[in-house]
């Protein structure tokens, strides 16, 4: 990984390199005001081990509007990346196997 050293990760460095970008700020903006929509309609709560997915990606273009689901950490953060980073699919491995 590009920000850990003798095993240990740098958060700072991270933070400096790619978490303080404009662009990413804007994205973590749009997150936590996902997950603030639906803890007040309820669904999710401080601690409770679920992300707030977006039925279309933020990364491509997806917004906070009615295209918000609960989901597992482990099906919203495990779509296949390109090169580039962007997404392949906007559909996860584990939800294509429950298919």
């Amino acid at each position: 990984m590009p920000y850990m050293k003798n095993g240990k990760r740098d958060y700072k460095r991270q933070y400096k390199k790619y978490g303080s970008r404009e662009d990413q700020k804007k994205n973590r903006a749009q997150r936590n005001a996902a997950r603030r929509k639906l803890m007040k309609a309820g669904k999710v709560r401080k601690g409770d081990g679920k992300d707030v997915g977006h039925k279309k990606a933020i990364s491509r273009g997806g917004s906070n509007g009615d295209g918000l689901k609960v989901q597992s950490r482990g099906s919203n953060r495990s779509f296949a990346r390109n090169k580039n980073g962007g997404l392949k699919s906007e559909t996860s491995k584990r939800e294509r196997k429950r298919k």
